[in-house]
């Protein structure tokens, strides 16, 4: 990449991360005097209501979930309640006890971990909360990679995942001193199955299946892929994170949805977010696990520490308890009905956008997808498509590998007026591309460039910059 495209597009990335340096004084210090509450509410309140027309209008792909203001105060209202709470310390909140506990049943419960006891008694499904789909992934590839060490004599554990799994287990792999072996999709943009079983190896720990993998929304074949681990005596994980809390409602409405749970037997293990179509709060997953011996490889505990006896369930010390109690609070409030109702809401919006844009010229959805409308083209640029959505307000996802761009259907979507707006400035845009193939592609360059191995070095040193943006004042 030349030298200058590199700097325009630091720069680029810095006045999108900082665009409150000339509407708010900068501090790198603290203030000589605390500044009055009032004050202090206003500044923070201002940012709040900038941002939120960024997404409540629905034109954001993913992020917000529900959105809605009455569902938004209640859950801040739960939160103030236990602002002050921490898991870490039961003794003196039990209530976070009773919440999580309830949670993981609950989740549980709605992902075949009834019918998994029923069929066999040695299944007991459990699991804990977490602050998010990543660190459900890694504390499940972290649980598998003791386990093998402590139960088979593994030293050098390896993972087998899709090239489509999320980079979570990239990250996994990375912190615990794994090694990850991605194998590719079919046609069908689904795990190859005959690959996956061509990758095992003596030191094989996990076997990992999406439902669905982010990108293009498509659930792999988990039946295969976990009945393969099965029979091999290694582990299978599902991450659910995606789909866990929308997938079993998509069922219970007659959708076709491939089996994905603790109903299979050869799964072992599952990440499914709660801060998703769950509708709790940011900061909230739960993982799964078939026995709880296999989840007490994920613990940790320290007996000879002169501070006392130490143990933490997850990775996080102090955990805010506020959070799990409104995510407790979200689930109560939803019910069946509520996650039924929300789920027809969200799927019958995405099927009316999948066949609109799949009629438009130029362009092509990517396989048969439920709630994530991932689109392609071989007419025109689709990173420049994505580049001129997003001057008339809409914030997609960019993909790559093929090149590519998604939409994550939400509640945000299925308010009136916003499914027809987004088809309508689709149309035009993809015109307008046509018309001007060399209008600017925004980052499109740099996913174009991630696309060959000679230039990802360059593009890692531009996401490294990206990362320390994040922490300039």
């Amino acid at each position: 990449m030349d030298p200058t495209v590199f700097a325009t597009l630091y720069q680029e990335i810095l006045h999108s991360l900082k665009p409150y340096r000339d509407r708010f004084e900068r501090r790198s210090v603290l203030p000589e005097q605390g500044m009055p509450p009032p004050q202090v509410l206003q500044e923070v309140r201002l940012m709040s209501e900038i941002e939120a027309e960024r997404w409540s209008d629905g034109r954001v792909s993913g992020a917000v979930y529900h959105g809605d203001p009455g569902h938004v105060a209640f859950l801040n209202e739960v939160y103030a309640a236990h602002s002050q709470s921490n898991p870490l310390h039961a003794d003196v909140w039990p209530s976070t006890t009773k919440f999580e506990a309830e949670i993981v049943a609950m989740t549980a419960a709605m992902l075949g971990g009834t019918a998994a006891a029923q069929a066999d008694p040695a299944a007991e499904v459990c699991g804990t909360v977490t602050s998010g789909g990543t660190e459900s992934i890694l504390l499940a590839m972290k649980t598998y990679r003791d386990w093998a060490r402590d139960e088979k004599g593994i030293s050098e554990a390896e993972i087998i995942a899709p090239t489509t799994a999320h980079a979570a287990f990239d990250k996994a792999a990375g912190y615990f001193g794994m090694r990850l072996r991605r194998v590719p999709v079919g046609p069908d943009f689904r795990a190859d199955v005959a690959a996956t079983r061509a990758a095992l190896t003596p030191q094989t720990v996990v076997i990992v299946g999406s439902a669905p993998p982010f990108p293009h929304g498509l659930v792999d074949p988990i039946d295969e892929l976990s009945e393969l681990a099965r029979v091999n005596g290694v582990g299978f994980h599902t991450d659910g994170c995606l789909g866990g809390f929308l997938l079993p409602w998509a069922e219970r409405l007659g959708y076709p949805v491939p089996p994905f749970d603790f109903r299979l037997p050869g799964v072992t293990s599952m990440s499914a977010d709660t801060h998703k179509y769950g509708y709790a709060p940011k900061g909230t997953s739960v993982v799964l696990y078939r026995t709880k011996s296999l989840r007490r490889h994920q613990y940790y505990s320290v007996t000879d520490w002169p501070g006392g006896l130490y143990f933490s369930a997850t990775m996080a010390g102090s955990r805010p308890g506020g959070l799990s109690a409104a995510c407790w609070a979200a689930m109560m409030a939803m019910g069946e009905s509520g996650y039924l109702e929300a789920a027809r809401r969200i799927l019958e919006t995405a099927a009316w956008i999948k066949n609109e844009v799949g009629a438009i010229d130029g362009l092509q959805v990517i396989g048969d997808p439920l709630f994530v409308i991932a689109v392609r083209s071989d007419d025109v640029d689709v990173y420049q498509v994505m580049q001129a959505m997003a001057t008339r307000g809409w914030n997609l996802n960019g993909l790559h590998l093929p090149p590519a761009f998604h939409l994550c259907v939400t509640l945000r979507h299925a308010t009136a007026g916003v499914r027809e707006q987004f088809v309508s400035d689709l149309k035009e845009v993809v015109e307008t591309v046509r018309r001007n193939p060399l209008a600017p592609a925004g980052v499109g360059p740099v996913y174009g460039l991630a696309s060959t191995v000679e230039a990802r070095p360059l593009v890692g040193e531009l996401l490294e910059g990206y990362m320390d943006a994040l922490f300039e004042v």
